[in-house]
């Protein structure tokens, strides 16, 4: 009879134990990132002289913008932010331009955040003259500075989130 009792007892707590392991879990979210062509812009792109060519202007070190944690538990409907980033001669960020509305500002932090710390091959226009002997050479190079356009788009399904975003063709 004891050993019933303590057996019935072991099986209770067992259960309980069961139970509380079932217990869903406060999901956090979780973030991700892609990255897709932001629509024409309209951008001026430098315009190259015969006997120029451009080269870089391509990203090397970014880190996407987060999910703002504030906005987590309200799970917004799907925001999208256009932003104009603008890089120096030496390939760092000097700028992000955005205007975005007042109920998306935390969205927008998150953007600059992020992008002020992204790098970028520096963006070169070098000039090549040919000799005598018909021998093409480099004359001169000089780092511009140049803007790409972005739109980063913010998701929150279910209490997961995403971002995601997409460069435009370097232009003046």
């Amino acid at each position: 009879m004891i050993r019933a009792i303590s057996l019935l007892g072991t099986a209770a707590f067992l259960s309980a134990c069961a139970h509380t392991a079932q217990k869903p879990a406060t999901d956090p979210g979780v973030g991700s990132t892609s990255y897709r062509i932001a629509d024409d812009t309209g951008l001026a792109h430098y315009s190259l002289a015969l006997g120029q060519v451009a080269t870089g202007a391509t990203i090397e070190q970014h880190v996407p913008p987060a999910y703002p944690a504030s906005e987590l538990a309200a799970c917004p409907p799907q925001v999208e932010l256009p932003a104009r980033v603008v890089v120096d001669p030496r390939g760092n960020v000097s700028e992000v331009r955005m205007a975005p509305p007042a109920a998306q500002r935390f969205f927008a932090e998150a953007v600059r955040r992020a992008v002020q710390d992204w790098r970028y091959t520096p963006l070169t226009i070098t000039r090549w003259a040919a000799d005598a002997d018909g021998n093409s050479h480099a004359v001169d190079t000089e780092a511009k500075p140049f803007s790409l356009d972005y739109v980063f788009t913010f998701r929150c399904e279910h209490g997961h989130t995403s971002v995601s975003s997409g460069p435009e063709s370097p232009a003046g």
